[in-house]
């Protein structure tokens, strides 16, 4: 929740044990310029090479002594700062919505079969006949099984949750961050579902991914000093909804425990070891996943 400071008091003071942004009063910091040391948010901060400087330190140069760099404006976890801090949110959400559209334009069936994410072969409803799986070495059903939804009320609520936390996440950690982060908590989720599922189940949607995205945002939520309690509240409401019956909360405890670790190590990465920590705790991820599908098909063939 947001927080309002005292109105007889300037918003870089440092009245009280929470520091609020000089440029965006309404919102709480415990990140000061390296150079004049006033109160910055996220979306203030440029990295330099020793801390974080404001945008009047840049823009004066007094902030960009240290090293050419200093004056590029990047994120909290070392990324490009984007004109549009929500082009890969609203490019996944394109993707989502797009191919739920072709799921009902042409009928609902073929497409469902061909994206799903399901073990090995079955001959049943609601896809009669021979529909080959994960186990029969069509590994893309772990990816594109994160963009499939078949319900309106499904997509509603995953598309709402992407759009939420994605805009949050995308300005903070970068655009190529943010989408390692998406796309291998959506990876993980499929992952810990063909593990853990029966073999012939289906399973589908965003919600393993959109699940890393919470734990991400709490994760930084808390490394920016903010209150956790609404985070950590709605945490728990999905995680109830998660035991609901015919809910795959494999797929949300996957992406949940994969996106965490992400941002773990995005957003605390040492600075002069930050890419290999960041890219290290992705390959690793990855590596974790693809050890899962193999270990399971294994046991399946």
């Amino acid at each position: 929740m947001d927080q309002q400071p005292p109105a007889d008091r300037d918003p870089s003071e440092e009245g009280g044990a929470t520091r609020f942004c000089y440029r965006h009063p309404d919102r709480g910091t415990g990140i000061r310029c390296a150079r004049c040391e006033r109160p910055i948010c996220t979306e203030c901060m440029i990295s330099a090479s020793v801390g974080f400087h404001c945008p009047e330190c840049v823009r004066t140069g007094a902030g960009a002594g240290h090293h050419p760099a200093a004056a590029r404006p990047r994120t909290l976890t070392g990324g490009a700062v984007a004109s549009d801090p929500r082009l890969v949110t609203k490019i996944l959400l394109a993707i989502n919505v797009a191919v739920f559209a072709a799921v009902w334009l042409t009928g609902r069936s073929w497409l469902l079969q061909d994206l799903l994410l399901v073990g090995r072969a079955w001959d049943s409803q609601p896809f009669p006949g021979s529909l080959t799986g994960v186990a029969e070495g069509q590994w893309y059903r772990l990816i594109t099984s994160v963009f499939l939804h078949e319900e309106l009320l499904h997509i509603a609520f995953n598309m709402l949750g992407l759009w939420w936390l994605g805009g949050p996440l995308e300005a903070a950690l970068g655009r190529l961050r943010f989408l390692a982060l998406y796309l291998l908590s959506g990876l993980a989720g499929s992952a810990v579902t063909y593990w853990m599922s029966a073999q012939n189940q289906g399973s589908l949607g965003a919600s393993g991914a959109v699940f890393g995205l919470l734990g991400a945002t709490v994760v930084l939520m808390r490394r920016m000093n903010y209150d956790l309690r609404p985070a950590l509240v709605i945490l728990a409401l999905n995680v109830l909804f998660s035991l609901r019956p015919g809910v795959a909360w494999q797929a949300h405890l996957g992406g949940l425990v994969a996106g965490t670790l992400i941002a773990v190590a995005l957003v605390h990465a040492p600075r002069a070891r930050r890419n290999l920590v960041q890219f290290g705790a992705c390959a690793l991820v990855l590596a974790v996943s693809v050890l899962i599908v193999l270990a399971r098909t294994a046991a399946l063939t």
